[in-house]
């Protein structure tokens, strides 16, 4: 397994988030982790490209965001680690060298945000993510907020228990507990009656946000239910969660989904409540040819780090 390390003593990509001038060694305040991982996609490939499209492609991201006083980075160190990889031989093993290189991360001194890479790379996110102070090894103590188009509640798909499509249910294994799942609009009967069932997870589907006939009464839900959050939360956020025209090359784009605006009222509740988000990745970015994919997550990935940064001023 090779990839960036704390020390920055492998520091010097040629790319950073937002084209922003870095500082050769920590501390850092906020840490962009790239996982290219694939292995598992059932259909639309070229996930294991989307870290770097969508770290190029933030240069061109304004670093202006009215919820700030000044421009990102607001004063603080941003660090762009060397890239997540291993040339394991089995997917468990690929799992586990990814959680490897996310745990020195996860110590609580930076805040994190994880680019992926296929949906795959959650439950060992979550395991790495049971070091951290705010959580002391009990991962009963996270929620984990799931922007997604897809449950991955599957207990398996094409015959594999690790796959992108079963990363949700692996966490809750793992024993995260409590799923709060957005924007869903594509799942198996199976997944829909596994979380009527799982009193630690909560869906809000797209239908049930979006339909003309409901109003506003299901987004409005959503919000009071995100302002409501309190303890340690991990934002995973599936860029297919968007609807699918404003991620085309995703590798499963499904319309009906979030909008631009939507997406940053989400972020921007989350973090004015009283949960504490430990971090973040920005998952399934394929990157296409015309960029609006990548550049949407690189929106993405900024707003989080914007509300993260205006929440601790």
């Amino acid at each position: 397994m090779d990839g960036g390390s704390p020390d920055g003593s492998d520091l010097g990509s040629p790319h950073t988030f937002l084209g922003l001038d870095e500082v050769d060694e920590g501390p850092w305040d906020v840490v962009i982790l790239p996982v290219p991982y694939e292995m598992t996609t059932s259909w639309g490939e070229g996930t294991e490209h989307g870290p770097a499209a969508t770290i190029e492609v933030s240069s061109q991201v304004e670093l202006y965001d009215p919820i700030l006083d000044s421009e990102l980075p607001c004063g603080l160190s941003f660090h762009t680690a060397t890239s997540w990889s291993s040339d394991a031989g089995t997917l468990l093993e690929q799992l586990a060298s990814i959680r490897e290189y996310l745990e020195p991360w996860f110590d609580g001194a930076a805040f994190p945000i994880v680019l992926g890479g296929e949906h795959g790379l959650l439950p060992p996110l979550v395991e790495a993510l049971a070091g951290h102070p705010a959580l002391a090894g009990d991962l009963s103590r996270l929620t984990l907020v799931q922007v997604d188009a897809h449950a991955d509640l599957r207990d398996s798909l094409n015959g594999e228990r690790f796959s992108h499509g079963t990363s949700a249910r692996r966490a809750l294994d793992a024993g995260v507990g409590g799923l709060l799942q957005i924007g869903i609009r594509a799942l198996g009967r199976d997944e829909a009656e596994f979380a009527a069932a799982d009193d630690r997870v909560e869906t809000f589907y797209a239908r049930d946000l979006f339909s003309p006939s409901n109003g506003n009464s299901g987004w409005e839900a959503l919000l009071a239910r995100i302002e409501g959050l309190n303890g340690a939360v991990w934002i995973t956020f599936d860029i297919d969660g968007l609807d699918g025209a404003l991620v085309p090359d995703t590798g499963t784009p499904v319309p009906g989904g979030l909008t631009h605006w939507g997406a940053v009222e989400i972020i921007e509740r989350l973090f004015a409540s009283q949960a504490e988000v430990l971090g973040a990745d920005v998952n399934e970015i394929a990157p296409g040819e015309d960029r609006i994919t990548q550049f949407n997550a690189a929106l993405i990935a900024t707003k989080i780090l914007a509300a993260h940064i205006a929440n601790k001023s």
